[in-house]
């Protein structure tokens, strides 16, 4: 038997590892799956857990509920992390899951950090979850589809987990400080309204929350009949600005930019700006941002007021010359002017309708009357043969036409009504008109 050390001692664990749940009663949140009769507690009960994957934000409890499982179902529990191990690794494991299963028993294997494995080391688990060797509990913090390949995915049912409420997060500190793995053993003066503010700064998770907590007792004052005290100067430092919440190179990274996006097509420049300041402030490259906000001014503005790409292109180089924080202002202007300008899809809009025509008429030929006649064999052969030169023509405009025959009549640009754009419909209109006119 393994002798225990002075560190492995309960009272030497985190607050958070003295206070991991051990059956589904304790377990704080996710009642859309724990609650009486919901679907994922009527599979422990029923002791009919099949291969899952728990996706969800840090401090939910994906992995205290893969505890729970395995021992609520009486399985042989591995705990295995995709950070430090590979395919030597996983073999190992599966060989271990294997004797169990020879011997009766089955074995849950919990993964975490899931996303981390690469698609061999991922396919390695493949052959034991579909012969029934191993009980698959993945764990990820990024969106399941994207990071765990196909094959896995499709022999797992993935749960969604979400973040703690303000709520539920206060009732677990409040625990805290009764339960005797706690700070039950000791008179501890917090007034309700800290737990509230250490609950909203933990931002739904539970093992920030319970860290911070510990953090504001173990630096509270000590009074003479040995209650500790926690000041608001002590919560105030415990809970000073943390990092927020940003994966550049995660989905979050793209949950972000397409609220900023989508902020910004329905004409709200007070989110607009919020969603530019999460991410300026977590560290994202805000060239990246002029990227987007670039290409927001063409594809959602457009010619209703093509002053829009001015701004942008202006923000951009802004960005590229003096960089952060100067130029956070110069993003919010872009933003704002974006979020205010008269939206028009149809610049794109015409674009992916002429995408879908040239990628199905790739061989289209270039009209006889378009082509350039540079030597006298094209010019003999009909180069150019039937061109209108438009500046000739005493309107400016010639019937002549310049889509491939089995295009004629496709309408690709088709102007709104809004901004400066309704002046372009009223063009184009009229241009229609003439050539109908004159055809």
């Amino acid at each position: 038997m393994e002798q225990m050390t002075f560190f492995d001692r309960p009272a030497s664990q985190p607050l958070a590892a003295r206070l991991r749940p051990q059956t589904l009663e304790e377990f704080a949140g996710q009642r859309h799956l724990l609650g009486e009769g919901k679907v994922l507690r009527r599979l422990i009960e029923g002791d009919q857990v099949s291969s899952m994957i728990f996706w969800g934000p840090p401090g939910v409890g994906k992995t205290t509920l893969a505890r729970i499982i395995a021992r609520r179902t009486k399985s042989a529990f591995i705990d295995f992390s995709a950070v430090t191990s590979g395919i030597k690794e996983i073999r190992g494991v599966m060989q271990q899951a294997e004797d169990n299963r020879r011997f009766g028993e089955r074995t849950i294997v919990f993964v975490d950090e899931i996303h981390r494995f690469n698609k061999a080391q991922q396919d390695a688990f493949l052959p034991f979850v579909e012969k029934g060797s191993i009980v698959l509990i993945g764990a990820t913090t990024e969106n399941p589809s994207f990071e765990v390949n196909a094959a896995l995915l499709s022999r797992c049912k993935v749960f969604v987990l979400q973040a703690l409420s303000t709520e539920e997060l206060t009732g677990l500190l409040r625990h805290a400080l009764t339960d005797p793995r706690g700070f039950g053993g000791q008179a501890v003066s917090m007034p309700e309204e800290m737990l509230g503010r250490i609950a909203v700064f933990a931002n739904g998770d539970a093992r920030v929350a319970l860290s911070t907590l510990e953090m504001a007792v173990l630096n509270g004052e000590l009074d003479a009949e040995g209650r500790t005290a926690v000041t608001e100067e002590t919560l105030a430092q415990c809970i000073s600005k943390k990092s927020l919440l940003y994966d550049k190179g995660g989905e979050e990274h793209y949950n972000l930019i397409s609220a900023l996006h989508k902020s910004m097509r329905n004409s709200d420049p007070q989110a607009a700006v919020y969603w530019l300041a999460r991410m300026l402030e977590a560290g994202e490259d805000p060239i990246y941002i002029a990227r987007r906000v670039t290409r927001f001014a063409s594809e959602d503005v457009g010619l209703s007021d093509p002053r829009a790409l001015q701004q942008a292109v202006a923000a951009f180089e802004a960005c590229r010359l003096i960089g952060m924080p100067e130029c956070s202002v110069h993003l919010t202007q872009a933003v704002v002017y974006m979020a205010l300008a008269p939206k028009s899809n149809a610049l794109y809009a015409a674009y992916e309708t002429a995408k879908r025509d040239a990628e199905n008429a790739l061989s289209e030929p270039v009209p006889l009357h378009l082509r350039n006649a540079v030597t006298g064999l094209m010019k003999e052969v009909g180069y150019g043969a039937g061109y209108q030169y438009a500046h000739d023509a005493e309107d400016k405009l010639t019937d002549m036409t310049c889509l491939p025959e089995s295009l004629l009549g496709r309408e690709y640009y088709r102007p709104t009504d809004q901004g400066e754009e309704a002046a372009l419909r009223a063009r184009l209109k009229q241009i229609k008109a003439w050539k109908a006119a004159h055809s």
